[in-house]
């Protein structure tokens, strides 16, 4: 009884002062402290692609568009730290006490695949 009323507690406390949570035994809210700070990496990155695909259609030097590629290829790369910072600061912190092991198999799927 008491760990109900505890959690009852924390679900009020989250309330309380805002925290994102979800509601139900599944999942969780991905809501992250970076989120502004990674949609604007994402956008120069998305930017700075468009001026390497100019460069190829201008038929630039291909040493300098292979630079520009690992310019892009490292903000990305930089990109993808960040949001696996903020993943596991929130999402798999808060799953790791919820005993989900959903979310860090998941993270462990992700990991696999972000490091090919």
């Amino acid at each position: 009884m008491s760990e109900i009323h505890d959690h009852e507690h924390d679900h009020e406390y989250m309330h309380a002062h805002g925290i994102p949570h979800e509601h139900g035994p599944h999942g969780h809210v991905h809501s992250h402290e970076h989120t502004k700070a990674v949609l604007n990496r994402l956008s120069r990155a998305i930017g700075h692609l468009q001026s390497v695909r100019t460069m190829v259609e201008e038929g630039r030097d291909c040493t300098e568009v292979l630079v520009q590629i690992a310019a892009v290829r490292s903000a990305i790369d930089n990109t993808g730290k960040l949001i696996l910072q903020d993943h596991l600061k929130h999402c798999i912190v808060d799953a790791a006490v919820e005993g989900d092991q959903k979310a860090i198999d998941d993270l462990c799927q992700a990991i696999d695949k972000y490091m090919k």
